[in-house]
C-alpha cells in the first residue's frame, strides 16, 4: 500500500485563520500532516486547531509583520514535532484604492503583510531548513501581479516584489535543500475583501467573489501538489484562477 507522502510532514501556515490557509490546514490535516498554525486571530486558530486534533496540530498568535513572532512559529514546530518541513506564507491584505486616493495608511500595511511577513518567514525557516539539510517555501502569491488593473497597483506590486524575492531565493537554493514555490490564485471567495475601505469597490470585489471566485479548498489543493512531489521536484510557479475571470 503506498503511503501519501504529505503524511507526517511538519508544515506551518500563516493567515491559518480562515480563507486559503484555513482550507490548507484543513487539507493537509485529512492527510496526514502535522500543523502549526499562524494568525492574529487566536479564537478562531484555537478553535480550528481544536477541530483538527490538538495532538497534531498547534495554534501559535503570529502577527506576520512581527519578525519575533514567525521565529516563534517555526520554534514551535521545531519544539513540538523535531522539524519543520514546509513553511506556507500565506497571511496578505489587501487595502485596495486608485492611487490618487493617497491612501498611505493601506500601503504601508500592505508592504508589511504582504512583503515583509514574506520576508520574516524566510528568515525564520531559513536556519532552520539549513540545518536540517532539506525544507519548503511555499507563498500565496496572486493573479493580481499577472495582470495589472486599476486600483490594485500597491497590492500587484507588493505580490511581484514577493515574486522576485522567491525567485531569487531559488537561483539561490540550487544546492537542493531549499524548494520554493509561488501560488498565484486568481479571484478566490475569502474574507480578503475586508480590508478594502471604500465601500462601492468592496462591493464589486465581493460581488465577483461571490460571482465566480474559486472555493479556498481549490487554492488548498494546488498548495497540496505543490508539497506531495518528491524533494528533488520543484513546483515553482503555479496559477489558479477561475474559468471566468478575465
Amino acid at each position: 500500500m503506498s503511503t501519501d507522502p504529505i503524511t507526517g510532514q511538519v508544515v506551518a501556515i500563516t493567515g491559518a485563520s480562515s480563507g486559503i490557509g484555513e482550507a490548507t490546514a484543513r487539507l493537509l490535516a485529512a492527510r496526514g500532516a502535522r500543523l502549526v498554525l499562524g494568525a492574529r486571530r487566536t479564537d478562531r486558530l484555537d478553535a480550528l486547531s481544536d477541530e483538527l486534533g490538538a495532538a497534531d496540530v498547534a495554534a501559535v498568535a503570529t502577527d506576520v509583520t512581527d519578525a519575533a513572532d514567525l521565529v516563534r512559529l517555526v520554534d514551535t514546530a521545531v519544539k513540538r514535532f523535531g522539524r519543520l518541513d514546509v513553511l506556507v506564507s500565506n497571511a496578505g491584505i489587501s487595502a485596495i484604492s486608485p492611487l490618487a486616493d493617497a491612501d498611505v495608511a493601506g500601503w504601508d500595511a500592505m508592504i508589511d503583510v504582504n512583503l515583509r511577513g514574506v520576508l520574516h518567514g524566510i528568515a525564520a525557516a531559513m536556519p532552520v531548513f539549513r540545518r536540517q539539510g532539506r525544507g519548503h517555501l511555499v507563498t500565496t502569491v496572486s493573479t493580481a501581479g499577472l495582470k495589472i488593473v486599476p486600483t490594485m497597483g500597491v497590492y500587484a506590486a507588493t505580490k511581484n516584489a514577493v515574486r522576485t524575492v522567491m525567485e531569487a531565493l531559488r537561483q539561490e537554493s540550487t544546492d537542493g535543500v531549499v524548494r520554493t514555490t509561488s501560488i498565484s490564485p486568481g479571484f478566490v471567495n475569502t474574507e480578503l475583501d475586508g480590508s478594502i475601505t471604500d465601500d462601492a469597490l468592496r462591493e464589486r470585489i465581493r460581488a465577483d467573489m461571490d460571482a465566480f471566485g474559486l472555493p479556498a479548498d481549490a487554492v488548498a489543493r494546488a498548495i497540496a501538489f505543490a508539497i506531495e512531489q518528491p524533494h528533488d521536484v520543484e513546483i515553482g510557479d503555479l496559477t489558479i484562477r477561475p474559468t471566468r475571470q478575465g
